[in-house]
């Protein structure tokens, strides 16, 4: 930036709307190169039973820089604070909340998404997890202006990056983060002297990535091993796959897969390795290698096995 840029950018009104890990990784890029009058994001929330109060990363980070923190319970209920703060300029990226028309038309600027899609692929709020889970080989970030729409708007920029067969949700998660902090960078300088590209999104390439619900967490063995390992790569850390086993919830963390086949059930527990333990699946075998049986912490599967009082027993068992 030059000397007019940098008084221009000290001068914007700039609120940014956020609220994960991922939020506050492109907040703290904005911190370093621009003035962020203030934040919003969700409530805080309890973690555990003994009530500890845990603030969203957003508001961490936002603290932590004397930057003012909004968070309204519905936003769609309580803005006229935000609206007070007259911003040219307002940023969002994994808020959370649906934004009213009210907050969209008052920037001058207007309202951009950090959205981690190839928009208009994989609109909604879990397009991460979906890549995977739908064995994409590539997906990026979008930076777009926001409309009444669920992530229908104007695209500004885009940049794409490969995901990695291993990739899980988190190492994505984490590679997408540091992407859409440095775009977002990269296009605001346009975004604020009002040259940047503007295009309308194809409706007819539209595909959606509904928040991941509990039904989508369950494994179906009658599915393919390479299926079943995106899922469980998909959800790892959170919220998790899971099976049920003894009648109970079992989550899986990991796995691979293997060429071999078993004349079993779908479902049933093929052979104990030195690693883990192989389960049938439609076309072959996924060996599971970290898991939580209900009550545990997650454990290396080799050591569910050890801890089994006859371990040879569990081969010919179904997981369901």
């Amino acid at each position: 930036m030059n000397l007019d840029e940098v008084n221009v950018s000290k001068e914007l009104k700039i609120i940014f709307m956020g609220t994960p890990e991922f939020s506050a990784v492109v907040l703290d890029g904005l911190i370093k190169n621009y003035k962020v009058r203030a934040v919003v994001t969700q409530m805080d929330r309890e973690k555990d039973r003994h009530g500890k109060i845990i603030m969203p990363p957003v508001k961490t980070l936002a603290l932590d820089h004397k930057i003012l923190v909004l968070q309204p319970a519905k936003i769609r209920e309580a803005y006229d604070e935000l609206l007070a703060l007259e911003p040219d300029l307002i940023i969002t990226c994994a808020y959370g909340q649906i934004i009213p028309k009210e907050i969209l038309e008052t920037p001058r600027l207007g309202c951009i998404n950090v959205h981690s899609s190839l928009l208009p692929l994989l609109r909604g709020g879990a397009p991460i997890e979906r890549a995977i889970m739908e064995g994409h080989s590539k997906t990026g970030i979008t930076i777009m202006y926001m409309d009444e729409g669920m992530d229908s708007g104007d695209i500004i920029a885009q940049e794409e990056i490969a995901i990695d067969p291993e990739d899980t949700g988190t190492s994505l998660r984490m590679k997408l983060a540091d992407l859409g902090r440095d775009l977002l960078l990269k296009t605001l300088p346009s975004i604020i002297d009002g040259t940047n590209s503007r295009t309308k999104q194809d409706d007819s390439l539209v595909t959606y990535a509904p928040i991941i619900k509990k039904e989508d967490e369950k494994l179906f063995f009658n599915k393919t091993k390479r299926e079943i390992k995106n899922k469980i790569r998909a959800l790892n850390n959170r919220p998790g796959a899971y099976c049920i086993y003894n009648h109970e919830v079992f989550k899986v963390w990991d796995c691979y897969t293997t060429d071999n086949y078993f004349d079993k059930h779908d479902g049933e527990i093929t052979a104990l390795y030195p690693d883990g333990f192989g389960v049938k699946v439609s076309n072959g075998e996924v060996v599971f290698t970290e898991v939580q049986p209900a009550g545990k912490k997650r454990m290396k599967a080799i050591d569910f096995i050890n801890g089994q009082q006859d371990k040879n027993s569990l081969v010919g068992k179904v997981l369901e």
